[in-house]
């Protein structure tokens, strides 16, 4: 589901930020005249500023601010710790511009990031993590993590790691040669219980049981490259310090690049009888898994080591939603979608039951993972979310919402 148009009265600056550690991150404020609250939208590495609750956030009479990253459309060196700091500038701004309220909204990927940005920004300074995965120092210690007043959770996934353990192939036999498979462990073999498209496969629990655990493997396998290399680059440094030669300068600087192929192998994507659920067939990566598992997209495919270990490796990754939801301590909406193809029934409720505000409140409403329609004729989820999300920040910030407006968001 794409942005509908902004009402005629909304002011948009973009802005440009800088971060505690000296990083410039760019920012786009939709401003509601005479709104003192403002929704806050996030993702670690896409841009959300043409996302369709903006508009209709903005129609129902909250302003809406959108805050980039240093990583934004290009997550090859994504540091969730860094983007932590990214996301405090954005609010240390919003707070200085005079919002009375803010409440983040975690969409998608942002809902780890915000859940992640809670935690810290809950703690005292000196209890917040002093080190990203990778050994880098976070600087969250130092810097001004303002946290907001609420936050709502909107196809929130439990993580960028956790979404890619889920479905990186294990089936590679080789990750130097991607065209080499384990045939006992091919999701789209149909002798391990592969249907065809468009009908739905069906995988034994004992096949299911090696598959996670193979999964998990390569993950391990993958951390500890993305560890050794970085602990080289760590002793070359340390040999150039001690006076070394140039060779141990280059490389001390030098990053190396881990490949990741083969990431849309979740059995869940063809098999709909695993944690049953109203999703279409496929992933949020393509209808068709068995054919998009080895193209050039995918999750993770480029990472640095430190951005692997940080954000993309299920194991090693701070930004794990389970993980920082019983920090979350303000006012909580969390929205699942019937259809959502990057997240699952039993994962939404592990996800909010970890959650550790009082005041949490859990919606079910029909549609797929970027709001858009179940069905052909039907409307997108994300119109019926835009309306929720409105309300609830209506009924708990006591924000003049206008019920006409609130009614045609959700038409």
């Amino acid at each position: 589901m794409g942005a509908g148009p902004m009402p005629p009265d909304v002011v948009t600056t973009v802005l440009s930020l800088t971060t505690a550690d000296g990083a410039r991150v760019p920012g786009v404020l939709y401003r509601v005249p005479g709104a003192s609250t403002v929704a806050v939208l996030m993702h670690p590495r896409l841009d959300l500023s043409r996302h369709y609750l903006t508009s209709l956030l903005a129609t129902a009479g909250v302003s809406v601010y959108v805050q980039g990253t240093r990583s934004v459309g290009n997550d090859l060196t994504l540091v969730h710790e860094q983007a932590l700091l990214d996301a405090g500038a954005g609010m240390v701004e919003l707070r200085r511009l005079g919002f009375e309220t803010i409440v983040a909204v975690g969409a998608s990927g942002g809902g780890p990031l915000f859940a992640f940005y809670l935690q810290q920004a809950g703690r005292a300074p000196d209890a917040r993590l002093t080190h990203a995965p990778g050994g880098r120092p976070a600087g969250l210690a130092e810097a001004d993590l303002p946290a907001p007043d609420g936050v709502a959770f909107v196809a929130a996934h439990p993580g960028q790691g956790e979404l890619l353990l889920g479905c990186i192939d294990p089936a590679v036999a080789d990750e130097a040669d991607p065209r080499r498979t384990i045939a006992a462990l091919d999701l789209f073999d149909e002798s391990n219980g592969f249907v065809p498209p468009f009908g739905s496969s069906r995988y034994s629990e004992e096949f299911l049981a090696t598959y996670r655990a193979a999964q998990r493997a390569r993950v391990e396998r993958i951390d500890a490259r993305a560890r050794a290399l970085l602990a080289e680059k760590a002793e070359a440094a340390a040999r150039w310090d001690a006076g070394g030669t140039p060779d141990d300068r280059r490389r001390s600087a030098l990053d190396e690049v881990i490949t990741v192929y083969r990431s849309d192998a979740d059995p869940r994507t063809v098999d709909l009888s695993l944690d049953r659920s109203e999703r279409p067939y496929g992933s949020v990566q393509g209808s068709r898994p068995d054919v998009g598992n080895g193209t050039a997209g995918g999750f993770g495919r480029l990472s640095t080591p430190e951005a692997w270990l940080s954000t993309w490796s299920g194991l090693s990754s701070n930004a794990r939603f389970v993980t920082c939801a019983p920090e979350i301590a303000v006012p909580t909406l969390f929205i699942e979608y019937t259809g959502d193809q990057a997240n699952f029934p039993s994962v939404s409720a592990e996800m909010f039951a970890a959650i550790g505000a009082a005041d949490k409140s859990f919606t079910r409403l029909r549609g797929t993972h970027f709001g858009g329609s179940i069905l052909a004729g039907e409307p997108p989820g994300g119109r019926a979310a835009g309306a929720e999300i409105a309300g609830w920040i209506a009924d708990r910030f006591t924000v003049p919402v206008s019920p006409q407006s609130l009614e045609g968001a959700a038409r």
